[in-house]
């Protein structure tokens, strides 16, 4: 039965995790193209507008998959860790 807070507590971290990402998704997909015209001045002899839609965009994204995939990492890695010890307390 110590099993379950381990699990939802897991689960609420994971779940805020998505949905911080998911909102940094949303806000770089749909907030770029929404307002593209205000974003219009030159960064290095490109639109920086042009820029987000070809480059940036997806360098974000990546970002996203690389934080989701560490983060994970360590979340599980300290649940494995509390319960090698409470199987050793038990």
């Amino acid at each position: 039965m110590s099993e379950r807070p381990t699990t939802d507590e897991h689960d609420r971290r994971a779940l805020a995790l998505k949905a911080v990402l998911l909102s940094v998704m949303v806000m770089v997909s749909f907030g770029v193209c929404f307002f593209a015209r205000e974003l219009s001045f030159v960064v290095m002899g490109w639109p920086v507008h042009f820029w987000m839609a070809a480059q940036g965009a997806v360098l974000v994204f990546i970002v996203i998959v690389v934080v989701y995939a560490t983060v994970m990492s360590r979340l599980e890695a300290e649940d494995a860790a509390e319960q090698e010890l409470e199987a050793g307390d038990g």
